[in-house]
């Protein structure tokens, strides 16, 4: 009789046991596209505080371009990430964040009222927004390591098409009307895999 309310605890006390050590083997994703938005933020303040011009905001998202394409192409394996795939991953951000410290504090400036700036400063807030839904879906079990991988890809041409039409320094309003198409896109992409029940790899 004793036994049965101590079984019980035994079982419960497993299963979040192991709900535990399967979060704590997806924390790794989540900690990478976390890091993903942070820098992200880093490029728009950057852009809004006239520390950086539009050029290097957009040599910035070509950094940015890489790192989402490592992670799409690590979280698209599904599970947790290896040790190796993590220190690559680490090694692509910590880059990025040096290159994005040094421009913000070189001797180069923008104009963060100008047209081409506030377009650019948009668009890539609006990429950190959609990192953050990807890493907002995998701490809520709404996303699976293999879904945010496909979600990356898309990052990926996001920080591509941003880092393309600030290559010359300028973001031009037809440049910015097909970013936000396909940023409109991707946003949806976010919403169906977060709503779509798949269960979360262990």
């Amino acid at each position: 009789m004793n036994r049965s309310p101590i079984a019980r605890a035994l079982v419960l006390a497993f299963a979040l046991t192991s709900a535990a050590i399967a979060q704590a083997q997806e924390q790794p994703a989540a900690v990478a596209t976390q890091r993903d938005a942070n820098q992200q933020e880093r490029i728009e303040q950057g852009l809004q505080s006239g520390q950086l011009n539009t050029k290097e905001a957009g040599q910035l998202e070509r950094d940015e371009q890489r790192i989402d394409r490592t992670q799409a192409r690590d979280l698209k394996q599904g599970g947790a990430l290896t040790p190796q795939e993590k220190a690559q991953i680490t090694h692509e951000q910590n880059q990025a964040s040096k290159d994005i410290y040094q421009d913000k504090h070189n001797a180069v400036t923008g104009n963060p009222d100008s047209a081409s700036s506030k377009r650019l400063q948009a668009d890539v807030q609006r990429n950190a927004n959609q990192q953050q839904r990807i890493t907002n879906g995998i701490n809520s079990g709404q996303l699976t390591n293999k879904e945010a991988g496909h979600l990356e890809a898309g990052q990926k041409r996001e920080a591509r098409n941003e880092a393309n039409a600030a290559a010359n320094g300028h973001v031009g309003a037809g440049e910015q009307a097909r970013i936000q198409g396909r940023e409109n896109r991707q946003s949806q992409r976010i919403y169906n895999k977060k709503h779509n029940d798949k269960p979360r790899e262990n």
